[in-house]
C-alpha cells in the first residue's frame, strides 16, 4: 500500500530473515530491505541477496553502543550485546555485498543531542557505500553536522518528525540554504 502512494525510494526491514523475505518485500514495492539481527546471524545472507537482487537492495543495519574506544554491535532491537565491533562489521558487510548501511547509535537515539560524530566518521571513512546516520537528531544543525562533519550521504530521524518539533519541508530549506544538496 505504500508503495501504491508515494513517489519516492523506500527500504523495508524488520523480520527478514531469508531470500524469500527479500523477494517478497521487493515484489511488493520497496526498493531496498533492510536487515540486522538476520545478517549478523547469518551473513551469508548478505552475499546472497546481493547476489540476486544487487547490492543497492541490501542495506545492513547497524545499530552501535559504545564500548571504551569502540562500539560493539547490538541485535534484537539492541537488546543483545553481539561482542562484534561496528566499524569491523560494517567493512564485512560491504565485503559481503552491502550496497548501504545505516548506523544508529544506541547511546544518542532519543536523546536529541545530535548524531554519534566519531562513530558516524569511523564507518564512514572505513566503507565505500551510503551511509545514513541515525539516533541522536534533535534540532535542525543535528542533521547539517553529521552530514558536513561524519561525511554521511543521509540523515535519518523519527521522533522529531512525529511530534511536529521539525517539519521535513522546513529541514529540506535549512540544508538547501546551507548547500547541502538536497531533493526537494
Amino acid at each position: 500500500k505504500v508503495a501504491e502512494n508515494i513517489n519516492i525510494p523506500f527500504c523495508v526491514g524488520g523480520g527478514v530473515n531469508s531470500i524469500d523475505d527479500f523477494t517478497d518485500i521487493l515484489r511488493r514495492g520497496a526498493d531496498k530491505v533492510s536487515i540486522n539481527s538476520s545478517a549478523v546471524k547469518n551473513p551469508d545472507l548478505i552475499k546472497e541477496a546481493s547476489l540476486k537482487f544487487g547490492a543497492q537492495c541490501v542495506v545492513l543495519s547497524i545499530d552501535a553502543k559504545k564500548n571504551g574506544d569502540s562500539w560493539n554491535v547490538y541485535i534484537k532491537g539492541g537488546r543483545e550485546n553481539t561482542g562484534l565491533d561496528a566499524v569491523k562489521w560494517a567493512i564485512k558487510g560491504v565485503e559481503l555485498g552491502a550496497g548501504e548501511i545505516v548506523v544508529n547509535s544506541i547511546d544518542e537515539d532519543g536523546m536529541k543531542n545530535g548524531y554519534d560524530i566519531d562513530l558516524l566518521k569511523q564507518i564512514s571513512s572505513s566503507v565505500n557505500v551510503p551511509i545514513i546516520a541515525s539516533g541522536g537528531a534533535g534540532v535542525m544543525d543535528d542533521f547539517y553536522n553529521a552530514i558536513k562533519n561524519a561525511n554521511v550521504d543521509g540523515v535519518l530521524a523519527a521522533s522529531v518528525f512525529h511530534f511536529g518539533e521539525i517539519k521535513i519541508e522546513d529541514l529540506k530549506k535549512y540544508l538547501k540554504e546551507k548547500d547541502v544538496e538536497i531533493r526537494i
